[in-house]
């Protein structure tokens, strides 16, 4: 799945991203749906999340970065109606496949931001105003050399952190043993965070969390799939994850 972000590496002018934007061709009617429905669900880099202006009602607020084809996030949508959900993804394939889905069954509470995820948490959500964050079956980078690619980073995990609400979620899934082992050192690591499954454990394929395409694929070579579930401190304040990322 892609997982849009940028992390600033060592230097002063060097950006590393976790994700590739491939040339993936859009079909008629995922172009088709992006032209005729942005402007329903589409929303800016430079416009602040606002439940109201944005869904017209308050709501739990959900976030899910790099949701692929969609799949996922509209089944969400749909079980969860009283949820407020923003997707971010930068593949427009998939964003036009979502769309179209979103359109076909009705469903009003999904908005979709094609951007970088580092910069929509930093410039379009509030601190403290998420009731859960979901990154499923980001991009593994295997090759040691494409470690930093990683998504799930301390510096990334500090920020999401600090944007959850108390009690909110922020919710880890692959299927590559080597990148769970990595995601549970950095979460262990992080302030303000608890692993609901104990101390150095993971969940098992949790049932609130759809299966995806990447799942399936990856269970079809054989692969397990470790969850991470974190939940933010009710006592941590803004403070724990105050300063300027790393």
């Amino acid at each position: 799945m892609s997982d849009p972000v940028s992390l600033t590496a060592t230097g002063p002018s060097r950006t590393v991203r976790s994700f590739v934007v491939r040339g993936g061709r859009l079909t008629p009617a995922q172009r088709r749906a992006i032209d005729a429905l942005w402007g329903r669900f589409g929303l800016e880099a430079d416009e602040p999340v606002d439940p109201l202006r944005h869904f017209g009602r308050p709501g739990p607020l959900h976030l899910e970065i790099g949701f692929g084809n969609g799949e996922a996030l509209l089944e969400l949508a749909v079980a969860h109606p009283e949820r407020n959900y923003v997707g971010v993804e930068v593949h427009p394939p998939g964003i036009g496949r979502l769309l179209a889905g979103l359109a076909a069954a009705d469903i009003d509470n999904v908005r979709v931001f094609r951007d970088d995820a580092v910069e929509i948490l930093e410039q379009a959500v509030a601190d403290g105003s998420l009731a859960g964050i979901n990154v499923w079956f980001p991009d593994p980078w295997p090759k040691k050399r494409h470690h930093k690619r990683r998504l799930v980073q301390p510096a990334t995990v500090a920020l999401m952190a600090r944007k959850l609400a108390p009690r909110g979620i922020l919710h880890l899934a692959t299927d590559w043993q080597e990148y769970a082992e990595h995601m549970l050192d950095v979460v262990s690591a992080a302030p303000g965070l608890r692993n609901l499954a104990g101390e150095g454990a993971y969940f098992r394929a949790p049932t609130e969390r759809p299966a995806t395409r990447f799942q399936r694929r990856g269970e079809a070579l054989g692969h397990d799939v470790w969850d991470l579930l974190l939940e933010r401190h009710e006592a941590a304040t803004g403070d724990a994850y105050g300063g300027e990322m790393p």
